[in-house]
């Protein structure tokens, strides 16, 4: 398709417990963490839109920075969502940003057994003090 869809898909994959699905259909990916949908990638728009979760307050001023640009989540709860329309003017930096910081709110909302581990800790879930 394009650069900026296979750098999110790539991105997005990478996430730990990032999932793929396309619940919708063929026309819009959806990439979850633990069952819950942290990026909805419309892949038949063009341009593409990506609609991501963020802290209310970030995306009201988003959308008044970037009023063409950053949307109230299509279909989605608007006060959370925002559907990002990616013709160029967002750069591929500011849109993966916003990919992750959609992710760590999911996550951050996950219950704590849910919640992928973190890629440091050790696999049997103890902590090592030193």
């Amino acid at each position: 398709m394009t650069e900026i869809y296979d750098a999110i898909g790539a991105y997005c994959e990478d996430f730990l417990g990032s999932e793929k699905e396309f619940p919708f259909g063929d026309g819009a990916g959806v990439y979850k963490v633990a069952g819950k949908m942290f990026a909805l990638v419309a892949e038949d728009t063009r341009p593409l839109r990506v609609s991501v979760k963020l802290d209310p307050e970030e995306g009201l001023a988003l959308r008044a920075e970037f009023p063409e640009h950053v949307l109230p989540g299509y279909h989605l709860n608007k006060r959370h969502w925002n559907t990002l329309v990616l013709d160029g003017t967002l750069g591929e930096d500011e849109v993966l940003g916003l990919l992750r910081q959609s992710y760590d709110l999911v996550v951050a909302g996950l219950p704590k057994r849910l919640r992928p581990p973190a890629p440091d800790a050790p696999e049997d879930g103890s902590t090592v003090l030193s």
